[in-house]
């Protein structure tokens, strides 16, 4: 039926954007939140002739986006230099001798470190793996290379990957996995994990071509 076809048509075409708004709308409200919680505590410990005026920062809509992001901003920057980074040692010290706080801080931090730093290979590459069981495959991202006491295990050669779930890749498994029996994609992560969401049915604009990890 055409009725059919057109409103499926529509739907395609609005649902990316709606999709999309909808995320920047709820990291809005995220950072506002956070604004609202920072306003709070202010006001508590402020003069209460000051709490009147921030009570007044508090109801502007989208406000709090700003001042986050530009307090992100600010921090990188002061981070950058010698003295700034001394202020983030001391910090970071702070931080682990907290009981209880520090075992939290201390995992986020490390992951964090892995995945958004520079010089490392976490999520920067595409992969085919057989999972889950021989013969089936699917999209892995690598994710480093086993460390540790579980590398003494395995010995050389390995590389760690993760699987991610369709359409949902924010879960997925951990896997250790001989480099001679995955695949290294050319695509980016990025058309990667477009394939992965729409469960195959978007594929990679272009032929890629695929080539075995050295053992």
């Amino acid at each position: 039926m055409p009725f059919k076809k057109y409103l499926l048509t529509g739907l395609l075409v609005w649902l990316p954007t709606a999709i999309t708004f909808a995320v920047l709308l709820w990291l809005m409200d995220l950072l506002d939140g956070i604004f609202v919680g920072l306003m709070i505590v202010l006001q508590a410990v402020l003069p209460e002739s000051l709490t009147s005026t921030l009570e007044y920062f508090k109801h502007i809509p989208g406000l709090g986006v700003i001042l986050v992001f530009g307090g992100l901003l600010i921090t990188g920057a002061l981070v950058s230099n010698v003295a700034g980074r001394w202020w983030l040692v001391q910090w970071h010290r702070l931080q682990t001798n907290i009981p209880v706080f520090k075992t939290i801080y201390n995992s986020v931090k490390k992951v964090s470190d892995t995945l958004f730093s520079s010089n490392g290979n976490a999520f920067r590459t595409a992969m085919l793996v057989q999972y889950p069981r021989p013969g089936a495959w699917t999209i892995a991202f690598q994710t480093g290379a086993p460390g540790g006491e579980v590398a003494e295990h395995l010995g050389p050669g390995f590389v760690s990957v993760y699987v991610p779930t369709t359409p949902n890749p924010t879960s997925g498994f951990f896997l250790m996995l001989p480099r001679s029996d995955v695949i290294e994609l050319k695509m980016s992560v990025d058309e990667a994990l477009t394939y992965v969401i729409s469960m195959g049915s978007v594929a990679p604009p272009a032929p890629f071509a695929s080539v075995v990890l050295p053992k």
